[in-house]
This record gives structure tokens, C-alpha cells and sequence, in this order.
């Protein structure tokens, strides 16, 4: 009894310590389940479970499909990078803080560690993988090999990461040592570019947002990091918006749902004046050729009538915490 007693306070005790965990640092709810599910029955000097093995950051990108997904808050995941593209997700998020000339990861200053850095979470990871995927290409020769590069996914090669990177701290004077710490990417052909003319996808699309300085980017002739546009313009034919962004300057237009269009119902219904102002962002960006992106979307009990609808109207990348619920949305959707 007395063993019984004492096996029942210790799990009480661990499940505390993962209801903090997940407030503090949102460790997805299917990992808590295997996390529960596994519980007890792994022996010491056993192998890992799932959740462990998670943390060795491997990935190849066999079988592994694709998803329109985006991994909000992505560095703070068990393995920033690695868990998304084992996902599927076409769009990571790291938010960066310069400080002492190093571009540090975290989401608010007092959160950032020197050994969390975006070349050791990010970009050092993805020249590895993206020089494993092409091991036929010399990529420091020095010649185009656009047409012929492979992305990260083997089911899809054509398709492009998107690297969303939230500056932080002033754009003036992290976005110099960003573009800097991309060269090992850009020289060797990975990066999407504006080459003055048109647009040239690589296996890589790096995106700007937070503090990052429009025209700063508007002004390179050979673009390489691209502009996350405010979604909630006047999207008409000859507003400031409309002749300002496009395609050639900028990649996502995004909003914060909650500010831009309000809280749905209690059930996520939407009211006819937010139906009709998703409708015109959507379509206004669009037609200027850039992708849709809503975050600080309701949780809760309407949440998936909310993401269902936001897929029916046309947005192309859903920004969700849980992967793996977004995984299995997606491929439902897949299969209507």
C-alpha cells in the first residue's frame, strides 16, 4: 500500500510539474501523452522514448510530406527546426535579439541564452541538411544550380522552407549582421533572391518581420530576405499598400487575427463584417502575390471551427502551436 501510495504522489507530482512546463514553455499536448503513455515503462539503460529521441535533431526528409504548417514560437520546442520539418512544416519562426554581435534566440530579452544563437539552431543545421540533400552539386563552384537544387523534403523537393525571423531588437543594426551570418547560405545558391528582374526560388525563403525595416530591404538590388507585410491594408488597386508590397519585395502578408478581425463566438462563429474583412485581406494580398498568414488566432473550444474556416477562405500557411494537431487537420482537409 505504502508503495502504491508513494507511486500515485510521485506521478501526482510529475503531472504538476508538466502543467508548468506547458504554461511556461507550451510543450505540445500530444507530447504530454506519450510522455504519459510511456510512463513506467522504460527501464533504466533502456532506449529513449519518442518524446527523448525527439531532442538527437536528426532529420532527411524521407517520406516525410510537406504540410502548408507554420511553427509559431518554433525555438521553443523540444528541438527547434528539427521537430517542425519532422512535421512536415513548410515555415519555422525564431525570434532574434542582437546582443554583443551575436544574434541570440528567445521571445522576450530576459529569455535569451549566448549558447542559443540563430546559426547553431538555425541556419548552421539547415546548410548541413541542404548539403546533404544535394550531394551531387559543388555549391561553392560558383555556378547557378537553381534549377537542379533539392529542398529539404525528398517527397517534394520543390518546395521551399520559409524561415520567418523575428527581429526583435532595432532593425538598423541586427539586419547588417543578419544578412552577414546568411552568406555560408547565400553563396552557395540556397537562398530565394530578387535578382533586379525576378524572382528566383531556392530551397530557402528568408523572411523578415517584427523590427524589420521595410525600405532597408526595398533597397537591395539582390534581395535575399524578403518582407512580411501587414495584412490588415487598404488593399485596393492604387492604395500606398497595393503599389508598395509585391512579390518581388515581400513574401508573407500577416496580422495578428485577434487585433485585425476580433474574437469570433464563444463556438467560433464569425459575425458577416468579419467574414467579409478576412475575405478582402485575403484576396488583396493575393492578388498581389503574397501568402496569407493569420496569427494570435482564439484557442479553446472554437478553435478548430476557426482554423477550418480560415483554410476554406484561402489562407496558405496555418500558424499553430501543436504540429501534430495541425498535421492532422491538414490531412483531413486533404482527404474532403
Amino acid at each position: 500500500m505504502e508503495d502504491q501510495a508513494y507511486c500515485q504522489s510521485a506521478l501526482a507530482v510529475t503531472l504538476l510539474v508538466l502543467v508548468s512546463q506547458i504554461h511556461r514553455a507550451r510543450i505540445p499536448v500530444s507530447d504530454v501523452q506519450q510522455i504519459l503513455a510511456t510512463w513506467g515503462t522504460r527501464a533504466v539503460g533502456g532506449p529513449p522514448t519518442t518524446v527523448q529521441e525527439k531532442r538527437s535533431g536528426n532529420f532527411d526528409g524521407t517520406g516525410i510530406k510537406p504540410i502548408p504548417c507554420h511553427s509559431h514560437n518554433d525555438y521553443e520546442r523540444n528541438m527547434p527546426l528539427y521537430d517542425a520539418l519532422n512535421t512536415g512544416c513548410i515555415s519555422v519562426e525564431a525570434d532574434i535579439w542582437l546582443q554583443d554581435g551575436e544574434l541570440l534566440i528567445g521571445h522576450e530579452k530576459g529569455s535569451i541564452d549566448p549558447a542559443r544563437t540563430l546559426k547553431s539552431l538555425y541556419l548552421d543545421p539547415l546548410v548541413s541538411i541542404l548539403s546533404d540533400r544535394n550531394p551531387d552539386l559543388d555549391l561553392n563552384d560558383g555556378t547557378d544550380h537553381s534549377a537542379s537544387l533539392k529542398g529539404v523534403f525528398s517527397t517534394d523537393a520543390s518546395t521551399a522552407l520559409i524561415l520567418l525571423i523575428d527581429i526583435k531588437t532595432e532593425s538598423v543594426d541586427s539586419l547588417p549582421v543578419l544578412m552577414d551570418q546568411l552568406s555560408p547560405l547565400r553563396d552557395q545558391g540556397l537562398l530565394t533572391h530578387f535578382d533586379g528582374s525576378q524572382m528566383i526560388q531556392g530551397p530557402l525563403t528568408v523572411v523578415g518581420t517584427g523590427n524589420t525595416n521595410f525600405d532597408t530591404i526595398f533597397n537591395e538590388k539582390d534581395r535575399t530576405v524578403f518582407f512580411d507585410a501587414p495584412l490588415d491594408n487598404d488593399w485596393s488597386e492604387d492604395s500606398p499598400a497595393s503599389k508598395a508590397y509585391s512579390k518581388d519585395n515581400s513574401y508573407y502578408a500577416s496580422v495578428s487575427f485577434d487585433k485585425s478581425i476580433g474574437k469570433p463566438s464563444f463556438l467560433g462563429d464569425w459575425s458577416d463584417e468579419q467574414t467579409k474583412k478576412v475575405k478582402d485581406q485575403i484576396q488583396g494580398a493575393h492578388d498581389r502575390g503574397l501568402k496569407v498568414r493569420y496569427y494570435d488566432t482564439p484557442s479553446g473550444l472554437g478553435e478548430k471551427s476557426i482554423q477550418e474556416r480560415l483554410w476554406k477562405e484561402g489562407v496558405d500557411v496555418l500558424n499553430r502551436d501543436d504540429l501534430k494537431a495541425a498535421k492532422e487537420f491538414l490531412e483531413k482537409q486533404e482527404e474532403r
